[in-house]
Order: structure tokens, then sequence, then C-alpha cells
């Protein structure tokens, strides 16, 4: 799917056939999106801008080379826009390409809700988007700050979490589970983040980004610092809350073994009076002469077990 925003007459209109091309004008085009393209709007997109497009394997290099570069003629970058999912986070790979006119090209696989937004807004306010520049500034500012919305959301459920450590609530394993989940994610949003630093950073840089973006792009950069210093923050509280979670795990465990040896150590006492007395010795034969001699043992198993019970008590293993 093709989406062609073009500018006449002071309006921005949208074509969804690449064979407006023919009629158009590298200098009028404002952005070009790529969704899940074909590869007719591929090749018209290549052959109206006179450059290759970027593939998706090309796309997703993490080398630093492939993430930005820049020509005399136009300025590649691919960056990763995250994907919130109910339990999981994804990352899904854009591709931008912008020339020194100001068009914008966007390359992606998967519908993104801020690139659809950002589409009805350049048809409801088309003077406040003049260029592909602009188009591409809004862009990263808009991911940025809807990344500092997940950021802020997962800080909550941090906070939950450490709650019910606090309010001694059900620790288990699935608990344990769930915080490294968070812990994944946390990575994964500080991945994102740092991905549209080193963008940012390239295009201050760019000798082909206009300069009066510059503040702007100034300002993005340090809502991005900010950013990965809350996300190190809150991988330090999961840290804390996993080794507590750990520990609370570890000292249920211990309180149950303690239970089974105190419970073995205070038996043992009787045991070995009842296995003394029933062996099959002529012992037993007198035993079974005097019918009191059971209360005897009976008595004797209970005092040892009283016994030991004190001394354990006294030295506060109970």
């Amino acid at each position: 799917m093709i989406s062609i925003f073009y500018k006449t007459n002071g309006q921005i209109l949208v074509s969804q056939s690449e064979t407006s091309f023919e009629q158009l004008q590298p200098k009028d085009i404002v952005w070009i999106d790529l969704f899940s393209p074909s590869g007719d709007e591929k090749r018209a997109t290549e052959n109206f801008l006179g450059m290759t497009l970027q593939t998706r394997a090309q796309a997703e290099e993490i080398e630093s080379s492939s993430r930005f570069s820049e020509t005399d003629e136009a300025i590649f970058a691919n960056t990763n826009f995250i994907i919130p999912g109910p339990e999981e986070y994804d990352l899904e790979t854009v591709s931008f390409i912008i020339t020194e006119q100001g068009a914008l090209t966007t390359i992606r696989e998967c519908p993104l809700r801020s690139l659809t937004d950002l589409q009805r807004r350049i048809q409801a306010f088309p003077k406040s988007y003049s260029s592909g520049f602009v188009v591409f500034m809004s862009i990263l500012e808009q991911r940025v700050d809807l990344d500092a919305d997940i950021v802020e959301l997962m800080s909550k459920e941090i906070a939950q979490y450490s709650r019910k450590v606090n309010l001694g609530e059900d620790i288990n394993e699935e608990f344990l589970l769930d915080i490294n989940q968070l812990q994944e994610n946390t990575m994964l949003v500080r991945e994102n983040i740092v991905d549209k630093q080193r963008t940012i950073s390239g295009l201050v840089k760019s000798d082909i980004f206009p300069r009066e973006f510059t503040e702007r792009l100034d300002v993005t950069l340090k809502d991005i610092s900010s950013l990965i210093n809350h996300t190190n923050f809150s991988f330090e509280r999961l840290e804390y809350l996993q080794d507590t979670v750990i520990g609370i795990i570890n000292l249920d465990q211990n309180k149950i073994m303690k239970a089974f040896t105190l419970v073995s150590l205070l038996l043992m006492p009787p045991t070995l009076i009842a296995s003394f007395f029933g062996m099959n010795i002529n012992f037993g034969s007198w035993l079974s002469a005097n019918p009191w001699a059971w209360a005897a043992i009976t008595g004797l198993m209970i005092i040892s077990f009283a016994a030991i019970l004190l001394v354990f008590k006294h030295r506060k293993m109970l």
C-alpha cells in the first residue's frame, strides 16, 4: 500500500496510486508512505526518487552505517518503533529516506498508530507540514512522547508489584516470572530509546537537515537522555524487587525445612526408645508379663520428647 502526500495550491492532497508520480515533481512531494509495498509500488517510487530503496534485511542491520547514513542527495535512517503487547513488547523497524528537496519516504511492514494519526493531522492542518523535514521531525517527537508514556506505564507496573510484595501477597514462581518479563520489556524499551538517540544525533550533524530544526533536535535529545536515566532506574528497581522476591521464597523454603528438621529431631528420642524396647529378646517377654511396663515406656517417650522440646525453646530454635 502506498500513500503519497503532495502539495498543490496551498493544500496537501493524498493519492494511493503509484501512477500519480507521472503528474508530480520531487519538489511537490511531502511524504511517501510505503506500507507493505508491492513490487510495482517500490519500483515506481525508486524511479521517481532516482535511488534504490532499502530491503527489510538492510533496514534491520545494527551497524551504525546501516542505521544512519547520508549522501549528497539524501539522508537514510533506520529506527525501531516499539509495539506494546499484553505481556511482551515487540520492535518494528521503519526505514526513512529524506531527499535534499524535503521529500520524505517511509517503508514499514506493520501498521503504526503514530504514523496513522500524523497522516490525519497533515490533512487537517496542511500549513503546519510544509515539507518532509517537518513530518520527519514530528514523527520522531511523537515517538519519543509515546516512549515516555510506555516508560511511565512500566513504572506504575513496577510500583504495583512492589506493593504486592510489601503487603505479603502470594509470592510464587509465576510472580517471579512476571518480574523477569517486565525486565525484558524494560531492556527492550531502553534499546528502542537509544536507537532514537542515535538517529537524532545523526540529524544534528547532518549537512542536509535544515539548521532551523537544531533547537527542536536538542530538546528531543534531552528528553531521550532523561528517559534513558528513567529506564535505568526502573531496571535497578526491578533487580532489587527480584532479589527481594527470591529472598522471600528462600525464607519460606527455609521455614519449611526447619519445621521438617525439628519434627525429625523431636521424634528421634521416642523412636529410639520404642525401637529399643521392641527388640525380639527375652526382655520383651518381661514387658509382656508386666502390663504397667507399657505405660512406663510411653511415659518415658513423652518425657524425652518434652525434654528435647524444652531444649529447643531455651535455645530459641522454635
